[in-house]
């Protein structure tokens, strides 16, 4: 069977393409398991956990024991009671024994009857530990599942006691607990008459700090594998550089575009061969197909962007305002977005992930805007005027923004103009490209005083500085950047919107020359 890229469950590599890991099981083992270590692996949501789990048991495989469970095996009704979660577990880890064809271990384990107790429980896996001819590793995915249940956090208790007290009695040599959630963190149930108190169940945990996502590197790895079986012609170093561009190396959305591109992108129009495929035009069709999918892993941001308000508010001051937000794990909405792996810390700012989820956030945000938004409605009224011979007429897009934007929010004051303008324009954009374009803003210049956004069209690129007005100096300053800019992307046309809160500005549209490169400049 030929090899596939996998979206769906685990990666396996006889089957799939897929990033080899095994520098990082060789890191877990050395730094974690080797010594003896109680850790979570706490990454967002389809971001390889469970697929570096199975991979790393079979790496251990030769010098531990491993048991590897999934609590998604044992159903919500196990973990109301210690009874029915201690029979549940038992019988999970007697099916890994079995499976790993130690029936004389598995006879005894069961000899030793778990009873109804937690504490028998332990009893039980001590006696297993001391019976097996090798170190024993535990490893639990899905823990989420169990996360909200006093019996999950009295199992962590006596997992905590048994580590502190391993010299006397046998218990796992390590632990590793898989979860998008952090279980360091969790909110303790406390049961009504207030007999269970633990502070930190978990916490003989060690930090765990290896690197999940894929380099760019990595993913040429993976590509050259594909490219001796294929053959396409593909600059596999560009296209790598590409894919990381968009996705920052999130598993997930590094398979998903390879996906679309090895198995939907050739039979669309303008990609006859395989090269033309696999190419930045290819690699900007795949991602417009993945950011109209309906799945799991955008339901869950948007769930997530629901259930935590200022969460939301924060991810869009740094979209629409280009809010710098100082770095805390302290603070609770960075602390939830770097948990979800929306955000990370980046010069100790935080910023969103990667692009795709860049652009995906806009698109929400924008949807949901442009409901009643008069903005949108003019952008979407006039679309057709911007089009000619499938090519993007942007000179016309300013023009007609400015001439928008001063009929209905001319009046507007400099605070309102301040905190909505890019907003605005990205609303008008939208109904303009929509279904056939796509835009992102460019991280490396969002700040207060300056958004560059991309837009992609048919194949050709803009370059679309959004600044806020601060006097002829900083704007020509701007110019400059701007033209610095588009020597990065390879262009020489750029397009520049001040908004102005100069009560003798001079409203409009005009074209300047900084250098070799073409500037249009929209002031509002």
């Amino acid at each position: 069977m030929q090899r596939y890229f996998n979206t769906e469950g685990r990666c396996r590599p006889e089957e799939h393409y897929m990033v080899r890991l095994d520098d990082r099981l060789d890191r877990i083992k050395r730094l974690y398991v080797d010594r003896g270590k109680y850790f979570v692996i706490n990454k967002g949501r389809q971001y390889g956990k469970t697929t570096t789990l199975m991979l790393l048991a079979e790496y251990l495989k030769k010098e531990y024991l491993v048991l590897s469970l999934d609590f998604q095996e044992i159903g919500t009704e196990e973990f109301e009671d210690a009874g029915n979660f201690v029979r549940a577990f038992t019988q999970i880890v007697s099916a890994q024994i079995r499976k790993l064809g130690l029936l004389d271990l598995q006879a005894e384990f069961l000899q030793n009857d778990a009873g109804e107790s937690l504490r028998e429980l332990f009893t039980g896996l001590s006696a297993l530990c001391e019976a097996a001819d090798k170190p024993v590793v535990l490893m639990i995915d899905e823990v989420d599942s169990a996360s909200n249940n006093q019996v999950f956090i009295d199992f962590l208790a006596l997992l905590r006691r048994y580590y502190l007290d391993r010299e006397e009695r046998p218990i796992f040599r390590c632990v590793i607990l898989a979860s998008v959630y952090d279980i360091k963190n969790l909110k303790l149930k406390m049961r009504t008459e207030g007999e269970h108190q633990y502070n930190s169940p978990w916490n003989i945990a060690a930090r765990f700090q290896i690197d999940m996502s894929f380099s760019a590197g990595q993913i040429v790895s993976m590509l050259q594998e594909y490219e001796e079986d294929r053959r396409t012609g593909m600059d596999i170093a560009a296209v790598s550089e590409c894919i990381y561009a968009y996705t920052a190396g999130y598993p997930y959305l590094v398979s998903a575009i390879c996906k679309f591109l090895d198995e939907e992108i050739p039979n669309r129009t303008g990609f006859d061969t395989a090269m033309d495929v696999w190419s930045r035009e290819g690699i900007v069709e795949a991602v417009k197909l993945l950011l109209n999918e309906n799945m799991p892993l955008f339901d869950s941001m948007v769930k997530q962007l629901d259930l935590y308000p200022d969460l939301r508010n924060m991810i869009e001051q740094i979209l629409y305002q280009g809010r710098q937000v100082s770095f805390s794990p302290a603070v609770k909405s960075i602390n939830l977005g770097m948990m979800f792996g929306f955000l990370k810390e980046e010069n100790g700012h935080v910023v969103i992930a990667n692009r795709v989820f860049e652009m995906y956030l806009l698109n929400l945000f924008i949807a949901e805007e442009s409901i009643g938004s008069e903005i949108f409605l003019y952008g979407q009224g006039n679309k057709n005027q911007f089009v000619m011979d499938q090519r993007l007429n942007m000179e016309l897009v300013l023009e007609k923004f400015v001439e928008h934007f001063t009929d209905i929010y001319g009046k507007s004051d400099e605070k309102f103009v301040e905190a909505h303008g890019r907003k605005l324009f990205l609303l008008y954009l939208k109904p303009i490209i929509n279904g056939t374009g796509n835009y992102y803003i460019e991280a490396q210049t969002l700040d207060a005083k300056r958004t560059d956004v991309i837009v992609d069209y048919l194949g050709e690129q803009f370059i679309v500085e959004l600044k806020i007005w601060h006097g002829n100096e900083y704007n020509e300053r701007g110019e400059r950047q701007l033209a610095g800019y588009l020597d990065h992307f390879h262009q020489t046309k750029g397009y520049l919107i001040s908004f102005n809160f100069n009560k003798k500005k001079k409203t409009g549209v005009k074209r300047i020359t900084v250098g070799e490169k073409q500037i249009v400049e929209a002031v509002v």
